[in-house]
């Protein structure tokens, strides 16, 4: 009986700690250092390939610089990716699944893998 417990336990934890909040985009910025599901429309990508560590930036909710949301995928987590992502998501709406860090006081959430956005 205590491993079925203990098992049940483990389960409940572990499904508290992957879980995210589902937010509004125009939430995102109080939501710095949670880990959340936000939706909104891809108004812009740029790949800056000779620029240091190769970023992608995809500008949510408004075309830069006043995106609601930037994501940013480094060069090397490129890779992941079937399709290019300043192309492929461009002009969509999109579900993105990360954790929202500021950077220059604007939200961004850091994307390294292919299956954190989802299109809509």
């Amino acid at each position: 009986m205590k491993i079925i417990a203990l098992f049940i336990a483990g389960i409940l934890f572990c499904s508290y700690s992957f879980s995210q909040t589902e937010i509004k985009l125009d939430d995102v910025a109080a939501h710095v250092g949670e880990t959340v599901k936000v939706c909104g429309k891809v108004y812009g990508s740029k790949f800056l390939e000779s620029a240091k560590n190769a970023p992608t930036f995809i500008n949510v909710g408004a075309q830069y610089p006043n995106a609601k949301l930037t994501l940013v995928i480094w060069g090397t987590a490129r890779t992941n990716f079937k399709n290019k992502p300043e192309d492929f998501y461009n002009n969509k709406n999109i579900c993105i699944t990360g954790k929202v860090e500021l950077f220059k006081d604007k939200p961004q959430i850091v994307i390294e893998k292919e299956e954190s956005i989802t299109v809509n």
